[in-house]
């Protein structure tokens, strides 16, 4: 039975291997019965906030690489001089600063990066290939919305964490157990203007690895559905359904980040003693999809 259950898995990762070669451009990477999609419809790639890194540097038409006002979170501070494209990745480098720097009267002692889409949209199923750091900084991917030409009641804050994991857990919280070997998602409201009726809260969902974060390349994705539906997808595969503490009805753009957490702070050694290669989070591509009706 044991040995009927490993080639059961090896046959689902061949398969999700041939799937994403196959059927890049073409639909979201889900294993064999997975996609959600109705039967008289299909994906439509949405090529604006869609990326290959196939190039020799990042495409800054689709991407800011600036932190977009946000500079990141101390002692982590965002530089454009982290991000690459890099041999078909998108990379993003940790580092240690060789000095502290001071700004906005705060301290920063480390280096991450930022890389968020110039674009934005709503429902639609979104993606990404990527493995991550091995260190006590973070390797994200998700979504949120913009506020700057908003108006009323719509001016608040939705947020989408489809990935959010640390290589190196410095916090022994039993809720960061293990926060290095699962996928992370969450769905946020806040900032709510005075007098609007939406609720300011979270919903969290989560699925296990089944190793560590960086010790290899993984699929995660989330169907946006709809504004009180929000579906999650590990490797291809259906992990967990969360309806939103308020109305995810709101245009929302994308974020590939490496930042610092003031809850998983930096260890006695400085955190950057491993290789270049085990700083670096990887992305080998990110995709975003809309669905048509299939005419």
């Amino acid at each position: 039975m044991k040995l009927l259950a490993k080639q059961s898995k090896y046959l689902s990762i061949i398969l999700l291997i041939i799937n994403t070669s196959l059927s890049a451009q073409k639909a979201p990477v889900f294993l064999n019965g997975e996609d959600p999609r109705p039967t008289d419809t299909k994906w439509e790639l949405v090529k604006t906030m869609s990326d290959e890194f196939n190039g020799k540097k990042v495409d800054e038409e689709k991407w800011q690489i600036s932190g977009q006002g946000w500079i990141g979170r101390p002692p982590g501070l965002f530089l454009a001089d982290n991000v690459k494209v890099n041999n078909g990745s998108l990379q993003i480098i940790t580092t240690t600063l060789p000095k502290p720097v001071i700004k906005n009267k705060q301290e920063f002692t480390h280096g991450g990066g930022y890389v968020g889409s110039r674009n934005g949209m709503t429902y639609g199923y979104y993606e990404c290939e990527m493995k991550a750091n091995k260190t006590f900084m973070s390797s994200t991917f998700w979504l949120i919305n913009e506020g700057k030409d908003l108006k009323g009641c719509d001016k608040r804050t939705t947020e989408l964490d489809i990935q959010e994991c640390v290589g190196q857990i410095t916090n022994d919280a039993e809720w960061m157990k293990n926060f290095d070997q699962a996928m992370n998602s969450n769905t946020h409201s806040r900032n709510i203007p005075e007098g609007c009726d939406y609720i300011k809260g979270s919903e969290k969902a989560g699925a296990t690895i089944g190793g560590k974060v960086y010790d290899d390349f993984h699929v995660y994705g989330v169907w946006w559905k709809s504004k009180d539906e929000i579906l999650f997808f590990l490797d291809g595969k259906f992990q967990s359904k969360v309806k939103p503490p308020a109305d995810f009805d709101i245009e929302m753009c994308l974020r590939m980040v490496v930042e610092t957490y003031n809850w998983n702070p930096v260890p006695a050694d400085g955190g950057m003693t491993c290789s270049l290669e085990d700083r670096t989070t990887t992305y080998n591509w990110v995709r975003s999809w809309k669905l048509e009706d299939n005419k």
